[in-house]
């Protein structure tokens, strides 16, 4: 009979120690010689092909706590799988273990209170569904099947945060395993230090295995698309921003570059089209949506458009079916002050590139909500940056990404001159080092590293956006 040792091919701790361990958790223990290894193993990204040890699908606290504190007491490396939508692959790893946190999906909606108590391994989705029954919702992002945790301890923004904020910036409490393997409580009354570097420093002070959140009044929204012409891209983009200089807090919207999906409700003759457009979201009054919007409708005059009421869940997963699991993406990111004419010329020349329909050139603005705390108050930094840009190449065939990954580089290498120094940390890639990330959190990335070697001071949690101990 195989050992347990043996069947999970742990090559550090002796045979007494792994099976130790399996004793103590209630989750599904998956390793080498499981069936269900090569699916447990695989993640968002295609791109990512790493062989953890051990694969521990977390069934509650218990079980996180006793992943920490193995990986701790055996030096194994430690990744912490939650919403599993990380781009870098942050939630798996070579030769380690991996606490897979999407099983554990509970959410408590207090309707009076408008809080909600979400459990780590939640999607945006399953938010949005548990939340909308009460005509309530939160900032999450912009595909619904984004990770709660993985957003909000990078910041968050999406469709409501020009209204409401940020996801961090809705954050009341966060419970914690910490690298000692401590339960804690954290919220601007218990360990404020914490609490401030979880809105926005990532995954590197702990585990978070549940989060309340500020819940707002969100039902229906004035939402869609508006497509138009590559050659009226320059003045689409100049129109983008000027609106949103003056757009109430209501509304939000994006610019993109994209190949219109092959389906409805694109008109056929435009389907599978390069085209550039503005997909828009008003939280608010239906009828001052509509007005609000309205310069869009009548520029161009678009070549499609399909805005109007819908349900907020609906706005949410719009893009959800261009991005599947299991596609290869390669992302680079900035965040620019304005949108100059300049940068505006760099997304005219680069943007029609794109080069498949999963693939993405967005433009989110910034301003509203997300300007009313100060640049200090969070871990979350770049709160004058007006715009921030994502250029993304994602293909089901992982034959020509080396030619979409250099179309991205290219692309952001044109426009990183004109940017604020760093990026969002939740679009950064796994392999853009110490300088990117520390540019990322500006005059906030010493206060981190001192958080950092006050909570994790042997830096357990490293497979992340890395924020090392500072200095003793």
């Amino acid at each position: 009979m195989q050992n347990v040792a043996e069947k999970y091919a742990v090559g550090g701790p002796g045979e007494g120690a792994v099976q130790a361990f399996v004793s103590t958790v209630r989750g599904k223990v998956i390793g080498p010689s499981d069936h269900e290894y090569e699916s447990a193993r695989k993640v968002y990204n295609a791109m990512i092909d790493r062989r953890p040890r051990l694969i521990v699908r977390c069934a509650d606290v218990a079980d996180v706590i006793n992943c920490v504190g193995f990986a701790h007491d055996h030096d194994m490396p430690l990744a912490i799988r939650a919403g599993g939508h990380s781009a870098p692959g942050f939630g798996t790893c070579d030769g380690g273990l991996v606490a897979d946190l999407s099983p554990m999906k509970g959410i408590r909606v207090d309707p009076v209170r408008r809080v909600a108590r979400i459990e780590a391994g939640c999607t945006w989705g399953d938010v949005d569904h548990a939340t909308h029954a009460f005509g309530l919702a939160t900032p999450g992002g912009v595909i619904s099947t984004t990770g709660v945790s993985g957003l909000t301890l990078g910041g968050g923004f999406g469709y409501l945060s020009r209204r409401y904020g940020l996801s961090c910036d809705n954050l009341i409490s966060a419970d914690v395993v910490t690298a000692d393997g401590r339960l804690i409580t954290v919220s601007a009354a218990e360990r404020p230090d914490l609490f401030w570097a979880l809105r926005g420093g990532g995954g590197n002070f702990g585990v978070v295995t549940s989060m309340e959140f500020h819940l707002h009044p969100v039902r229906t929204v004035y939402a869609g698309p508006v497509l138009y012409p590559l050659d009226r891209a320059t003045d689409a983009l100049r129109l983008f921003r000027d609106l949103m200089e003056t757009a109430p807090r209501e509304l939000s919207a994006f610019f993109a570059f994209l190949i219109v999906p092959p389906g409805p409700p694109f008109p056929k003759h435009l389907q599978s089209k390069t085209m550039c457009g503005v997909v828009c979201v008003y939280c608010g009054d239906m009828a001052a949506g509509e007005a609000v919007v309205r310069p869009l409708l009548k520029f161009g005059p678009p070549a499609f458009a399909h805005v109007g009421p819908v349900p907020y869940p609906m706005a949410q997963c719009t893009f959800d079916a261009l991005l599947p699991p299991g596609l290869p993406h390669y992302w680079k990111a900035d965040f620019v002050d304005d949108l100059t004419d300049d940068i505006i010329a760099e997304h005219v020349k680069h943007g029609p590139g794109i080069p498949t329909v999963n693939s993405a050139m967005h433009i989110y603005p910034l301003g509203g909500a997300v300007q009313d705390i100060g640049a200090d108050e969070t871990a979350f930094t770049y709160r004058r940056a007006r715009f921030t840009h994502i250029i993304a190449a994602v293909s089901p065939d992982p034959t020509p990404m080396p030619r979409y990954r250099e179309w991205v580089r290219t692309y952001w290498s044109a426009l990183h001159p004109h940017s604020s120094g760093g990026a969002y940390v939740n679009f950064l890639m796994g392999d853009e080092g110490e300088e990117r990330i520390s540019a990322s959190y500006r005059d906030n990335y010493r206060r981190l590293t001192e958080v950092k070697k006050k909570y994790d001071a042997d830096n357990l949690f490293r497979v992340n956006q890395n924020i090392k101990p500072a200095a003793a």
